[in-house]
């Protein structure tokens, strides 16, 4: 096990500041005990709040979590309208602990395409914690990473800035995640192994992971053995 509190660093010494994780297996993990869908996302939620903390005693300052993507709208219309509720609850129930915590609540994604009330609870969670140096909570949500940079793309013609101007820094700038430092790592649970549009952009020089655990079973461990490799990789960004 990684000790608590220790920052981790790779070989060459960097800080894993940012940690990127794909939420995957909420309903297979359901269907290998015969259990409805939601049983799983319900587990899954579970999960959440229990990562959270294992990452702030080992140091990792902003965690972003792929809740929704803009594709899990097409799913059941019975499933999408549970999953947005949970997640609507879940941030309504748990951001006074989280403010406690010190964490800063970011919400990523097409926030005009969620229920009123749901943009209401994150406009009380993101001015709750606004002030807050703890650290960084980002929940991507109805989040797609094509969708991030055009959405960008589109800040930036609105600003009437000329193409020639245009750079990747400035880019960055336009992106949901404006400001914060790129993933050093980015885990993905279930087995699958593709990123799915989680942070297109930002992940050009992340570190990926991939873990054959359902989310649901996604323990502490696991985490470490992650963060282990992590440690052990050449971080060369091309050089």
């Amino acid at each position: 096990m990684i000790e608590k509190s220790q920052v981790i660093k790779t070989v060459n010494k960097e800080v894993l500041y940012h940690l990127g994780i794909i939420l995957d297996g909420n309903r297979r993990w359901a269907k290998s005990k015969n259990l409805p869908a939601i049983i799983g996302h319900n587990e899954g939620k579970k999960r959440v709040k229990e990562v959270c903390r294992w990452c702030k005693a080992k140091g990792i300052k902003i965690i972003t979590l792929y809740a929704f993507s803009t594709e899990n709208w097409e799913r059941s219309l019975k499933e999408v309208k549970f999953l947005i509720k949970l997640i609507e609850m879940s941030i309504r129930e748990d951001m006074k602990e989280i403010h406690r915590e010190g964490y800063k609540i970011k919400i990523i994604g097409e926030k005009d395409k969620l229920p009123k009330s749901f943009q209401k609870v994150i406009k009380e969670a993101e001015e709750l914690t606004k002030d807050n140096k703890g650290g960084i909570l980002n929940l991507a949500i109805s989040y797609g990473g094509r969708l991030d940079i055009v959405q960008a793309v589109k800040k930036i013609i609105k600003k009437g800035i000329s193409p020639d101007d245009v750079t990747e820094k400035m880019i960055d700038k336009n992106l949901w995640t404006a400001d914060v430092p790129h993933p050093n790592l980015i885990i993905r649970t279930s087995g699958e192994q593709r990123l799915s549009g989680f942070l297109t952009w930002q992940s050009a020089y992340s570190e990926l992971y991939f873990s054959k655990k359902l989310w649901p079973d996604f323990t502490e461990k696991d985490l470490d053995k992650a963060l282990k490799e992590y440690a052990q990789r050449q971080r060369r960004f091309g050089k």
